[in-house]
């Protein structure tokens, strides 16, 4: 019999609406020997504040380009006569590098990939599957030392499914079935790993509402408030913000984030909306235990 490790892995390659597959288990990833160069392709739920809370909590040395929009899905950033969403609002240089440039140059230790929510309309209707391979490819063409990424984010609050109840669900059927499965099955010897940042969300959520992190209570405490003071449904804020900061960074650098800092800044210099020390210990402990259980992670206790 397999373990549930090996079980997990099996899932991860089913595509939607499959029964059967053949097992498979990713590759042994070694933890980076420094400090890395990461390049974040994606939409908002990256945003400006994620990758440089990152940058704050990665070695020294560490650096990142980034291309963002709005909802936008892979195949968007993919086509150059399709616009994306906000484009010159949320892209600036020198953080902001040409996509197809970056992502095939070669330049990068790691290439961070994520797709539109609704994850189901992006897989049927923006050709998810198809655009997460020619991404991943073209990592792949750039460099044999690039490191490819999956993202997992989550979606809104208010979905009528429920919000746990779809990150419970869509990781394997989704995530890594549905958008990734095929690009895994066609390299198997270097597949993209996946950053479980829905995961934790939830699994942080859940230690909320069971009153176990000090001074939040509900699920909302780690989501925005709108410019109308409306609650946000699926941006986070700067709590939620460092929860998937901590996230990358332990799957990037293999690294227990127990005792990294819990004050830092935003991307335009601001001071962040912080944790208290205790607080920030109990999600530390929280997204280390979720990433080292997840084998497409790569990472190892």
């Amino acid at each position: 019999m397999i373990g549930r490790r090996g079980f997990l892995a099996f899932l991860a390659l089913l595509p939607l609406g499959s029964v059967q597959a053949t097992p498979f288990a990713v590759p042994e990833l070694a933890p980076p020997s420094g400090a890395m160069t990461v390049y974040h392709l994606g939409h908002s739920l990256v945003g400006a504040d994620m990758p440089h809370m990152l940058a704050q909590l990665a070695p020294k040395g560490h650096a990142y380009n980034t291309q963002l929009g709005s909802g936008t899905p892979l195949q968007q950033h993919w086509e150059p006569d399709q616009d994306i969403l906000h484009f010159d609002q949320v892209n600036h240089p020198p953080i902001w590098r040409d996509a197809r440039e970056a992502v095939g140059s070669g330049d990068y230790d790691a290439v961070v990939l994520t797709e539109m929510v609704e994850l189901r309309d992006a897989i049927r209707y923006f050709k998810g599957a198809r655009y997460f391979r020619r991404w991943a490819d073209l990592a792949r063409a750039g460099s044999a030392n690039t490191r490819l990424y999956l993202y997992e984010t989550w979606h809104p609050l208010d979905t009528p499914d429920g919000w746990l109840a779809r990150i419970d669900t869509d990781l394997e059927q989704l995530w890594l079935g549905g958008l990734a499965g095929s690009d895994t099955r066609r390299n198997p010897n270097r597949p993209a790993y996946l950053i479980p940042a829905g995961q934790v969300m939830a699994a942080v959520v859940r230690a909320i509402e069971a009153g176990e992190i000090p001074g939040l209570s509900r699920r909302e405490d780690v989501f925005a408030i709108t410019p109308d003071g409306a609650q946000d449904q699926i941006h986070i804020n700067d709590l939620g913000a460092y929860i998937v900061a901590l996230t990358h960074l332990s799957v990037l650098y293999h690294v227990n984030p127990a005792g990294q800092p819990h004050q830092l800044t935003r991307a335009d210099g601001s001071p962040a909306q912080a944790f208290s020390a205790e607080a920030a210990r109990k999600v530390q402990e929280i997204v280390w235990t979720v990433v080292t259980s997840h084998p497409r992670t790569g990472v190892r206790r």
